[in-house]
């Protein structure tokens, strides 16, 4: 059990260290957003985010109504 505790520890140490060293060696030292909507890439291909693809279908189906 105590095995398992500090290799836990260990791995999450690890880890920190390296986003660490990715902040100090990056350019303006800060993570890129993480964020849909920020991703140019997904931009393209017109996907978006969850909450504004459910205010656009949302949207549809309350014009689908009216008519």
């Amino acid at each position: 059990m105590i095995a398992t505790l500090m290799l836990s520890i260990g791995l999450l140490a690890a880890g920190m260290l390296l986003m660490l060293v990715k902040l100090l060696l990056k350019k303006n030292g800060k993570f890129s957003s993480q964020h849909v909507h920020d991703n140019p890439a997904l931009r393209k291909m017109g996907i978006h985010c969850v909450i504004d693809q459910d205010r656009e279908e949302r949207g549809k189906r309350i014009k689908e109504l009216e008519n």
